[in-house]
């Protein structure tokens, strides 16, 4: 994965002195807990004084940041972490970043689509996949259909599920 990775949102100040209320956009939102410094989508970064939770947002206290005024022109703002800074993952396990833009091909080597984004169910993650001219194909990510994923060698295999019409 390259680049840098959206990871919350400004969403309005908290108090007088400048705290900003931050939703989180993270599957674990503790990690902000970690963070020392703060990278803003228009590339200014902010040192963290005190970072907690607030019901289900993140309330941040900044060096830079002082008052209600200053925390409301963030408004709005993206929150960024830089991609190597991610932490690694267990084997057999990916960043959605990293499988955006793959082909998919199904168990029969033809071409499906390209892999689109992935969507949290709660149990398990649906692989969203794009088909040129039709409809979305909806794949449970399940080892019984996703057979491979080869972010190195740039694609995805699967079995494609008896309900859809795309076999």
């Amino acid at each position: 994965m390259k680049g840098k990775i959206v990871i919350g949102k400004v969403v309005a100040p908290h108090g007088v002195r400048g705290d900003i209320r931050i939703m989180p956009l993270t599957e674990k939102p503790e990690r902000f807990l970690d963070l020392r410094e703060l990278l803003l989508e228009d590339g200014r970064t902010l040192t963290v004084i005190n970072m907690r939770f607030h019901k289900r947002m993140l309330l941040a206290a900044t060096k830079e940041i002082t008052s209600m005024n200053q925390a409301e022109l963030l408004r709005g703002k993206e929150i960024l972490i830089n991609a190597e800074d991610l932490p690694k993952l267990e084997e057999g396990s990916y960043y959605v970043g990293d499988l955006i833009g793959l082909p998919v091909f199904d168990d029969t080597g033809k071409e499906l689509g390209t892999f689109k984004d992935a969507i949290s169910t709660g149990s398990n993650d649906v692989y969203v996949i794009s088909v040129p001219n039709a409809k979305d194909i909806l794949i449970p990510a399940l080892k019984i259909y996703i057979k491979e994923i080869d972010t190195a060698g740039g694609k995805i295999v699967v079995k494609l599920p008896e309900w859809t019409d795309d076999k």
